[in-house]
């Protein structure tokens, strides 16, 4: 009712074992990880992914070493601690965090476990759109997904490719790739704007905060082929809906998610999504992950 559509799902991806989507990649990522018999394991994450790594690592009885900024929300921060990791809290930007991780990994020659680059992290990830497909109402007309790395993002378009080829599903749905305007090098590259790390701003966003996404372009392509759109939303909207959806619907996400609702109602407003559409949010994290609402 908030953003004039009829028909809007959530998707209650904090509902996986760890509380947030990462659990699909981790699984299969990691599953992995034992079979090749790898006994310890680097991961650089902003808190999500290292809560996951962290869980899954200590399932497999592989050492899991998480490279974390240092001002990372304290919840997820202690979530990684209490799964047995091994933490390394990195001051500076989000990307020195990555770069921590990454020397150490060479200098140690362990293996690097990243969501970001993984590819059998995305074997995981596109069971989303599988579970989508087996639902009741099936395949959505759109699927609206906050995006930092767009681990999730790109995942869900393979798994509906791979769908579609075999049958199962008679289309694909527009995907949406929601930013906070703070760090928005996908919203501006699909706009035709300059955007550099230079012009990045610190948002309460911290799961979508990635200046230098490796699968960018990726993005940007799936964008292209499932006509999709991306853009950015400031952090008053973020906590706005962050607040709605908690005492309007019970849905208490993190702000990550939340972003994705007030992408949700510019696309309403801007006529992308009509309102007999049928639309799709993925809640891709849980909100006591987070510092609460102000």
């Amino acid at each position: 009712g908030e953003v004039g559509i009829q028909n809007v799902d959530a998707k209650l991806e904090y509902m996986n074992p760890t509380g947030s989507f990462k659990d699909r990649g981790t699984a299969v990522m990691m599953s992995v990880a034992k079979e090749l018999g790898v006994t310890e394991v680097v991961e650089d994450s902003s808190g999500n992914a290292g809560a996951s790594v962290s869980a899954y690592a200590g399932r497999a009885g592989i050492i899991a070493h998480v490279f974390a900024p240092a001002n990372a929300p304290e919840a997820k921060l202690q979530q990684i601690k209490v799964y047995g990791a091994q933490t390394h809290s990195i001051e500076g930007p989000r990307e020195a965090t990555t770069q921590a991780a990454i020397d150490y990994y060479q200098q140690r020659g362990l293996v690097y476990a990243s969501h970001n680059l993984s590819p059998y992290f995305l074997e995981g990830t596109k069971t989303f759109a599988y579970e989508l497909a087996a639902s009741p109402a099936g395949v959505p007309d759109h699927v609206i997904i906050p995006v930092g790395n767009g681990a999730l993002f790109i995942g869900a378009w393979k798994g509906f490719q791979e769908l579609l080829a075999a049958g199962r599903i008679d289309k694909t749905p527009k995907m949406h790739a929601i930013q906070a305007d703070g760090v928005m090098p996908v919203a501006a590259a699909f706009a035709g704007k300059r955007w550099t790390l230079e012009d990045s701003r610190p948002t309460i966003a911290g799961g979508i905060s990635v200046a230098t996404p490796p699968r960018k372009q990726q993005v940007l392509d799936i964008l292209s082929a499932s006509r999709g759109q991306s853009i950015a939303v400031d952090d008053t909207s973020i906590v706005w809906w962050q607040k709605a959806m908690a005492s309007k619907e019970g849905i208490y996400c993190e702000p990550t998610s939340a972003a994705a609702f007030a992408g949700l109602q510019i696309l309403a407003e801007h006529g992308h999504i009509s309102r007999e559409d049928r639309a799709l949010v993925a809640v891709t994290g849980f909100g006591l992950k987070d510092a609460p609402p102000a």
